[in-house]
């Protein structure tokens, strides 16, 4: 076997490598998976025991030859290649293309951006959910309309029956269930209704939602919290007002206008001449969700709000069909690309 050896070592050194070629077929012979190396490794256990160590370390020894050598010659082929390639040095430069961020990161990002001056931190959570963490724990009753299959996308996983979620609130209880108030915190993400896609509504949409826990929390403190968003998303002059509504995990609920940006509240066929456009839900946490939750509704007080990301993309870039933002047409996206 040592003979041998010294005959594939005296092959390797004697092996003529011209080009990209010969350089992979010396590589398949010498050191591919079926090469002779391999081959001669794999015969290493027929070897007396006596004679392993030495046959080991004179194997070692081929192999790192052939390595050494190929990575030799890789190197001066593409060194050769480099050399002999052409420039033409008087041809024009050409433009390399500037990416965009999706308009639904730009506003994604921004509205984190201000909730985050004030103290919110971001939390995810998953998009397959439980009926504890969808549903119940939110105070929806068994017979809630929105369990049925008109409205959610369920899953059977084994013998539990799981759900697409249809909203992020679900990533709120699982804030709740795991922190000690106070709490303030916003959840986006991608969430799904079993709805018909229109210019108006898709089967998914992404959603951020928020939520402060803490002693002696108002009804004041989310109207002026809104308010501060509702400025630094659509500028110093808006305005917004509170309409009574109702969620299953608030009490008191609301809905939430801002004064129309296209036309300065003076009625447009945007806002359908009212002056006021619906931009998300609010309202006070209701305590059974927090004795649910775990915490003590004696004690603590809070409030929660959640906006669809693409209706305020819709307000911010007058985009009229939700539809574009999920079909990836470049046409559509190279207008928010910057300097454009």
């Amino acid at each position: 076997m040592k003979e041998y050896i010294d005959e594939l070592a005296g092959q390797i050194e004697a092996y003529s490598i011209t080009n990209t070629a010969t350089l992979e077929e010396f590589r398949i012979h010498f050191l591919g998976s079926k090469g002779v190396v391999k081959e001669l490794f794999s015969s290493l256990k027929s070897v007396p025991n006596e004679e392993k160590k030495e046959m080991g370390r004179l194997l070692n020894d081929l192999k790192i030859k052939a390595e050494t050598k190929l990575e030799l010659f890789k190197e001066q082929l593409s060194s050769q290649e480099k050399t002999t390639e052409r420039i033409d040095l008087s041809r024009p430069a050409e433009e390399s293309a500037i990416g965009a961020h999706h308009p639904l990161s730009l506003v994604r990002n921004e509205i984190i951006s201000i909730f985050s001056r004030i103290g919110y931190v971001v939390s995810e959570g998953p998009e397959i959910e439980d009926d504890w963490h969808n549903f119940s724990a939110l105070n929806f009753p068994p017979e809630h309309p929105a369990r049925d299959m008109q409205d959610t996308f369920f899953i059977e996983k084994g013998e539990k029956e799981m759900a697409l979620r249809t909203h992020t609130s679900s990533v709120q209880v699982r804030v709740m269930e795991n922190s000690t108030p106070p709490i303030r915190t916003i959840s986006p993400g991608r969430v799904y209704r079993n709805e018909a896609i229109s210019a108006r509504a898709h089967c998914f949409f992404h959603q951020v939602e928020g939520l402060y826990i803490d002693k002696n929390v108002s009804f004041a403190d989310l109207k002026q919290t809104l308010l501060y968003f509702a400025k630094e998303m659509f500028g110093e002059k808006a305005q917004i007002r509170l309409r009574p509504s109702y969620f299953p995990f608030t009490e008191p609920s609301a809905e939430v206008d801002v004064s129309c940006s296209i036309c300065n509240a003076e009625g447009c066929n945007v806002c359908k001449y009212s002056g006021w456009l619906e931009i998300l839900g609010c309202g006070m946490v209701d305590p059974n969700v927090l004795k649910a939750c775990g915490i003590d509704p004696e004690v603590y007080t809070g409030f929660a709000f959640g906006m669809g990301v693409e209706r305020i993309a819709q307000l911010k870039f007058k985009v009229s069909d939700l539809r574009l933002y999920s079909e990836n047409d470049v046409r559509f996206l190279k207008q928010f690309t910057p300097g454009v």
